[in-house]
């Protein structure tokens, strides 16, 4: 199944527009290889999503070409989120 259509039926990413633009800014690795959103995915593929400041890992268990709300959440294993730390830009004062 395409990355972009198993990520919208998951529901770990509401829309599948939305999650082919999330794998074009290479924010997607599937078992640590950067990923396109025509990505095949397999069962047991490990998953690493950046969102904003949080990086979420998942093992996909289950694929359905459609899932039901309640059925969404077998698709995948959250195995950790992870918090980035926010990087302030520092200022520098050329004038001395």
């Amino acid at each position: 199944m395409r990355l972009d259509k198993f990520l919208k039926v998951s529901r770990l990413i509401k829309r599948r527009t939305l999650a082919k633009e999330v794998a074009v800014q290479g924010r997607i690795t599937i078992n640590n290889k950067v990923a396109k959103a025509s990505s095949t995915v397999k069962v047991g593929d490990e998953l690493a999503i950046r969102f904003g400041q949080k990086i979420v890992t998942a093992r996909v268990e289950q694929l359905n070409e459609n899932a039901r709300k309640e059925d969404a959440a077998n698709m995948f294993t959250i195995l950790k989120e992870e918090r980035l730390e926010k990087i302030e830009p520092e200022f520098i004062d050329d004038e001395d």
